[in-house]
């Protein structure tokens, strides 16, 4: 089986190689990315990429034919990945993770791809504070990235057939240890503001609800929806991934990190709002269809291993909200130095 995964060298990508090189010994692996953050490993000397069988640096918003040849499944998690980069690249965001998403997926049903699995998002149900989402409630994007997550599973839908079965993972918030670690996360902020300086500032009212899952629990899923085709189901499934014991409120999460690193202050920040990005999320249907693939990782599991990442790497950065751990600060440095344009295109070959 040959399998392409789309940007592999993010937050995510390295647990997605990892859990499909373990379960699938065999497989080709293949992985494609822009280069963004390829310089952003952390706490490892051999990073999950070395586990592929070829690694392809390319921009999604140019796919060259040939990386489809032979391929049998698409994992496609390329994209603008949080809200802070879609405000300030709101277009180029529309372009990467809608347009060229679409466009992938199209040249892979011509390619003879059989799975087609998009990371989404729960994200997608915005301000919903009247109890939690069904797949079946409604959308209520607040973001340019949420709105992205929306308009390309709508677009996806109709391109779904036997020969081509579409799985639409809506995650949970990520969080957890990463060999290529973002700091721009709720949870990994806050173990991040603990182990760096023994408080965290929660940047909201703190009310707000937020759904969590592990990125080894996001690979499992990921594992899952690749042979879902291959016992029947709908050809589009759009499923909301995650536990229903990880909704949890933002100051919550805040009380047990000060809890598993003793002696750290919790405060919030004198100039937070209400932050109205507010959803609690029902996981019942990835319950029924997934038994086998549940998350594993709870959130002592993922505050201990985050916590023991960072102090392996020696981290006491108090200003890490203004650094390299944050991706918009890469792609405004990248910007600065002139490597990237307006359009988030390498201005050098």
């Amino acid at each position: 089986m040959k399998i392409l995964i789309t940007g592999n060298l993010g937050y995510v990508g390295p647990a997605v190689v990892t859990r499909l090189r373990t379960s699938r010994p065999d497989a080709f692996l293949a992985g494609l990315d822009v280069g963004y953050y390829s310089h952003c490993t952390t706490g490892t000397a051999s990073p999950a990429e070395s586990l592929l069988d070829i690694q392809h640096f390319v921009d999604i918003r140019r796919l060259p034919d040939e990386v489809l040849d032979g391929v049998d499944a698409v994992v496609h998690l390329a994209a603008i990945s949080n809200d802070p980069i879609g405000n300030r690249f709101e277009d180029v965001t529309l372009d990467i993770n809608h347009r060229a998403s679409i466009a992938l997926a199209r040249a892979a049903k011509a390619a003879g791809v059989r799975a087609f699995v998009f990371a989404s998002s729960c994200s997608m149900y915005g301000a919903a504070e009247d109890g939690a989402r069904t797949e079946d409630s409604p959308l209520n994007p607040l973001t340019a990235y949420a709105r992205s997550k929306v308009y390309t599973e709508r677009d996806l839908d109709p391109l779904a057939s036997e020969a081509f079965k579409v799985t639409s993972l809506r995650f949970s918030t990520a969080c957890g240890w990463s060999d290529r670690l973002r700091l721009d996360l709720v949870l990994n902020d806050f173990v991040a503001g603990a182990v760096a300086s023994g408080e965290i500032t929660i940047l909201s009212d703190g009310s707000p609800w937020r759904p969590l899952i592990d990125t080894k629990d996001m690979a499992g899923a990921i594992d899952w929806a690749i042979a879902r085709g291959d016992s029947g189901g709908p050809d589009f499934l759009a499923v909301n991934v995650g536990s229903r014991q990880a909704n949890y409120q933002v100051r919550d999460l805040a009380s047990a990190v000060a809890s598993a690193i003793p002696g750290t202050r919790v405060s919030i920040s004198k100039d937070a709002r209400p932050d109205k990005r507010s959803y609690r999320v029902d996981f019942g249907l990835y319950e029924k269809l997934a038994p086998a693939h549940q998350p594993a990782v709870g959130l002592s599991q993922s505050i201990r291993e985050l916590k023991a990442g960072l102090e392996d790497m020696g981290f006491r950065d108090t200003g890490f909200r203004d650094s390299q751990f944050i991706r918009l600060n890469i792609l405004l440095g990248l910007r600065k130095e002139g490597l990237l344009n307006d359009k988030l295109e390498w201005t050098r070959p």
